[in-house]
C-alpha cells in the first residue's frame, strides 16, 4: 500500500513546485538594536526638558541612569537575545563629577555591564588625547590624568565593547588610529558597523592631545569602509557617526520629516547601500527618514534609547525595512538588574566623601550657563571671574572662559551650600589655566573671531568675559568689524599695548575656532584647575560677605539693538 502511493505523492510534489506551492517562502529575519548616544558619564537618572506634543508646555522629568538602563536592556533582550546594544560617541567626557573624578572609569565599566558591544568615537573621547583614548580602550594606569587614572580599582581593564572610526588617520602610517569598522553576526547575517566622528574635531578638543592625527571628510571614509566591509561578507551596513542635526520635531515623531544639518549632508554623500544612520553631537532626539535612509538620534546622557528593528531579506541577506522607536528612559518601568544598582550604589559610596566636601554657600539656587541675546551668561561671568582671581597675581588683567566648558548650572539645594561635587559637574574636564600677553590689536582680533562660519548669533564660539573687560558687537556690520567700544579696566583699548590675560588650556590652544589664541606671547601654564580656580573663588566671595548671588548677566558684553 505505501510502495502504491509514492508515484502518487511524487507527482502531488511535482506539481505543488510547479504552481509554487511546495513550500511557503521563508520568513524575513527581524534583527533588533539598541543604540545610544552622547552618554557621557551620566550613571545616574538627570532632568529631561520636552515638550509632550508639538507646541505643548515644557515638561521635565528625571530620565536615565545605568540601573533605568540595564533594566531596560534585560527587558528588551528577555524578547530577543540576540539584541545588539551600539553607541554613536561621547560616552565619557564632559561628564558628572561621580564619573570624572574616576577618569570615567566607572562609566566605562558600567556600559560593558550593559553589554554595549560597539561604538564609534565622539570628540569627547579625545578630550585628553590619543593616549587616553587607548587606554580608556585597552586598558592600563598609564594616563595624563594620573592623579584619577586607577584610582577607582588599582587594575582597570579597559572597555570590552570596540571603538570604530573611519575618518581618524594616524598621519605617520597612513593608517585608521582604530578600526574603521566592526563586523557582528547576528541569526546569519553579517552586519558593518561603520564609526566616525565630525571632521571638525580638531576645533573642539586640546591641539596637543590630537598631535599626529588627521581627521578626514566623514562621508569619503564611510563609503570606503563599506566597500572593504562588503569585501568582507557584509550585507547590512550601519553607520555610526558622531555628528548630528536638529529639528523641531518630538523625539519620538515617527519618521519625522524637517531634519536639518550636517548628518544629513553627510547621508546625502554615501553609498546607497547606507540606509541607517544612528548619530549623536547635537543632543536632539529624532527619527527620521531623508529619503531613503533613516536618521535616528537619542538626546544625550541616557535619557532615550533607540529601538530600531531591521528587516533582512532571508535569501540575500539584504536590508528591507527599518522601523524606529525612541524611549523614554523611565526609572522604574523595568524590572531591575541588581548588579547594575549594586554597582552604582558602590561607585557613590566611595565618591561621597569626595564630592560632599562643602566649599561655600552662595545667594540664589541656581546661576545658569544659557547666554543672553548678546552672548553673555551668568555662570561664564561668575566663571571667568574665577580665572582672573586665581592668576591676578601674575598680572592677569583679563579672564577668559568658553561656554563649552560650563557643562551644567550651578544649582544646590535649599541650604544654598556649593559642594566639591556642584563644581566639578560645573567644570568636569580639569583644564589648567594659562597666561598670555596679547597685544591690543590682537585682544580685538579674538574678539572677531567669536562669529566663525559665517555665524551673526551668540554661539558655542562666544567667549565669556571678566570684569575689566566689556565691549560691544553689531551682527549686520562686516566680518571683522563687528566688535567696537572695547574698554579694559574702564579705559579704551590701546591696539599698542600688552595685555596680561588668563583662558584655560584648552583655549589656550587654539580651541572652538579661536586661532588668536594660538597667536599670544609668553604662555605660561599655571598648573591651577578651572575647578579650583572656580572653587576658591566661590569661596573668597562668601568670606567677603558678599557670596555669588547674581542669575543675571552682568552687562560685559553688549548688543547693538536691532540687529539680526
Amino acid at each position: 500500500m505505501l510502495t502504491s502511493l509514492r508515484p502518487f505523492c511524487a507527482a502531488l510534489a511535482a506539481a505543488f513546485v510547479l504552481t509554487g506551492c511546495a513550500t511557503p517562502p521563508s520568513a524575513p529575519i527581524d534583527i533588533n538594536l539598541v543604540a545610544l548616544n552622547d552618554f557621557h558619564g551620566h550613571l545616574e537618572a538627570s532632568k529631561f526638558t520636552y515638550a509632550p506634543t508639538p507646541g505643548a508646555q515644557l515638561v521635565s522629568v528625571q530620565a536615565g541612569g545605568i540601573g533605568t538602563l540595564a533594566a531596560a536592556l534585560q527587558a528588551w533582550r528577555a524578547q530577543d537575545r540576540d539584541l545588539l546594544f551600539v553607541a554613536a560617541g561621547d560616552l565619557v567626557g564632559g561628564s558628572p563629577a561621580l564619573s570624572a573624578m574616576w577618569a570615567d572609569e566607572p562609566t566605562v565599566t558600567a556600559l560593558d555591564m550593559l553589554g554595549l558591544q560597539v561604538s564609534s568615537v565622539g570628540n569627547h573621547e579625545f578630550d585628553q588625547g590619543r593616549k587616553e583614548l587607548l587606554r580608556q580602550q585597552h586598558g592600563g594606569c598609564d594616563s595624563p590624568r594620573s592623579d584619577k587614572a586607577c584610582k577607582f580599582t588599582p587594575n582597570f581593564g579597559g572597555a570590552h565593547y570596540a571603538y570604530v572610526a573611519a575618518n581618524v588617520i594616524d598621519k605617520r602610517t597612513g593608517q585608521p588610529l582604530l578600526p574603521a569598522y566592526r563586523i557582528e553576526q547576528v541569526k546569519g547575517v553579517k552586519i558593518a558597523f561603520i564609526g566616525a566622528v565630525l571632521k571638525g574635531t580638531s576645533s573642539l578638543v586640546l591641539a596637543s592631545g590630537i598631535e599626529g592625527l588627521a581627521f578626514t571628510d566623514e562621508a569619503g571614509a564611510i563609503n570606503a569602509a563599506q566597500a572593504d566591509a562588503k569585501a568582507h561578507g557584509a550585507t547590512v551596513f550601519v553607520v555610526l557617526i558622531h555628528e548630528g542635526a536638529h529639528t523641531d520635531e518630538g523625539f519620538d515623531e515617527p519618521d519625522c520629516s524637517k531634519l536639518k544639518g550636517p548628518v544629513v549632508d553627510i547621508a546625502n554623500r554615501l553609498d546607497p547601500s547606507l540606509r541607517l544612520i544612528i548619530s549623536g553631537h547635537t543632543h536632539t532626539g529624532f527619527q527620521c527618514r531623508v529619503g531613503t535612509r533613516v536618521i535616528t538620534q537619542a538626546e544625550m546622557g541616557g535619557h532615550l534609547l533607540s529601538r530600531i528593528a531591521l528587516r533582512v531579506d532571508p535569501a540575500s541577506h539584504a536590508l528591507r525595512d527599518i522601523t524606529v522607536h525612541n524611549v523614554l528612559m523611565t526609572p522604574g518601568a523595568y524590572p531591575p538588574v541588581p548588579a547594575v544598582d549594586a554597582y552604582l550604589r558602590s561607585v557613590k559610596a566611595r565618591s561621597d566623601s569626595v564630592l560632599a566636601r562643602p566649599v561655600a554657600h552662595i545667594a540664589v539656587r541656581s546661576i545658569g550657563r544659557t547666554f543672553d541675546a548678546a552672548g553673555e551668561a551668568p555662570l561664564g561671568d561668575l566663571a571667568a571671574d574665577a580665572v582672573l582671581a586665581a592668576t591676578r597675581s601674575q598680572g592677569v588683567r583679563i579672564g577668559f572662559m568658553n561656554i563649552t566648558g560650563l557643562r551644567k548650572d550651578l544649582d544646590v539645594g535649599a541650604d544654598m551650600q556649593v559642594t566639591y561635587g556642584h563644581a566639578q559637574a560645573v567644570l568636569p574636564f580639569s583644564n589648567t589655566l594659562v597666561v598670555m600677553d596679547f597685544s591690543g590689536a590682537q585682544l580685538r582680533g579674538l574678539l572677531e573671531q567669536q562669529w566663525p562660519d559665517g555665524i551673526t548669533e551668540p554661539n558655542r564660539s562666544m567667549l565669556q568675559v571678566s570684569q575689566g573687560l566689556s565691549y560691544r558687537w553689531n551682527a549686520a556690520a562686516p566680518e571683522g568689524h563687528r566688535v567696537d567700544r572695547i574698554l579694559v579696566d574702564g579705559e579704551p583699548l590701546d591696539e599698542r599695548a600688552t595685555y596680561r590675560v588668563a583662558a584655560n588650556n584648552f583655549l589656550a590652544e587654539g580651541g572652538d575656532k579661536l586661532p588668536m589664541f594660538r597667536q599670544a606671547t609668553h604662555k605660561a601654564d599655571t598648573g591651577i584647575r578651572d575647578v579650583d580656580a572656580f572653587s576658591d573663588y566661590l569661596a573668597a566671595l562668601e568670606r567677603s560677605g558678599h557670596p555669588a548671588a547674581s542669575n543675571v548677566p552682568a552687562g560685559r558684553i553688549e548688543r547693538v539693538p536691532g540687529t539680526n
